[in-house]
């Protein structure tokens, strides 16, 4: 049991932070988390995977300044053939918007939905609904 355990711990600290950062929520994150540890170390995984991805899930968000900046600026919406998709680049030839005071985050607005960017990588972070 202590074996499975420590493995179960072993994977979800491998595979929650990917899991969580492209999802980009504390609440999918948990869910994400317990649903990798109950897979690997059964009811005891899912706790333990259901608390390391929330953590990691909270810690990826934007912070609330970016999203409500996000929401006010009023920028065009750029047209794309495929879905907007968290953890998948925006396409090259869409522009990017800086948010004052960060560089961690870039905006724009694709397909009519806002969306808020990594901008060394393009990849969403998270779509503003």
């Amino acid at each position: 049991m202590r074996n499975r355990l420590i493995a179960s711990a072993l994977v979800l600290a491998t595979l929650s932070p990917a899991a969580a950062f492209a999802q980009a929520s504390t609440a999918t994150g948990a869910v994400g988390g317990a649903a990798v540890g109950a897979v690997v170390g059964g009811p005891v995984g899912a706790v333990v995977g259901g608390i390391a991805g929330a953590g990691v899930g909270a810690a990826a968000e934007p912070p609330p300044e970016v999203r409500s900046y996000v929401v006010k600026e009023r920028q065009p919406s750029v047209r794309v053939e495929r879905d907007v998709v968290v953890g998948e680049p925006v396409p090259s030839n869409v522009r990017l918007y800086t948010i004052p005071n960060t560089d961690a985050y870039e905006y724009t607005v694709v397909n009519d939905r806002r969306v808020i960017v990594e901008p060394r990588t393009r990849k969403v972070i998270q779509v503003v609904e």
